[in-house]
């Protein structure tokens, strides 16, 4: 037998409003690809479609304020894709800017800062450095591309000075 009775109530489904402001924490959630090295082992996920693209699949736990332990997911992809005129991905390079302005974040690094202390902090062994770092960030909404999917939150990390 299962008492109920004390179980808490659902929160409501409504969205984190957009443009929240809100430190959050990433947690990767291996996908069975191999990244570059070592470190990213099963760490990345292949696209649906079955294309051409291996993507970084983030969990993202609201740390504090009213919306603590929300939850939303974004991907970021780290293969494949459209290529810019030098044959390097244009989503990578997307990705890329997002998780330094990540590590700036959480390491309270400017990002003007090109000193050799600070450019030593944003090498990483490999993108599992990234899982479990906590960060501030600018939550938006972005409404669906198409009516076959809902879009819901995805964050903006805030860049040291906004």
């Amino acid at each position: 037998m299962y008492d109920m009775n004390d179980a808490e109530l659902p929160r409501g489904s409504d969205l984190i409003p957009d443009g929240t402001f809100a430190k959050v924490t990433m947690v990767i959630r291996p996908g069975g690809v191999d990244g570059q090295g070592e470190a990213d082992r099963g760490l990345l996920k292949t696209s649906r479609g079955g294309g051409d693209t291996a993507m970084v699949d983030g969990e993202f736990t609201v740390a504090a304020g009213p919306h603590i332990r929300r939850k939303f997911w974004q991907t970021f992809t780290v293969v494949g894709g459209k290529v810019d005129e030098h044959g390097v991905s244009i989503a990578w390079k997307i990705s890329k800017g997002t998780f330094r302005a990540m590590i700036d974040s959480a390491l309270g690094l400017d990002p003007q800062d090109m000193s050799e202390a600070a450019k030593a902090k944003r090498v990483l062994r490999g993108l599992s450095d990234l899982s479990g770092i906590t960060f501030a960030a600018k939550i938006r909404v972005e409404p669906a591309r198409s009516d076959a999917y809902r879009r819901g939150p995805r964050l903006s990390p805030l860049i040291h000075g906004d």
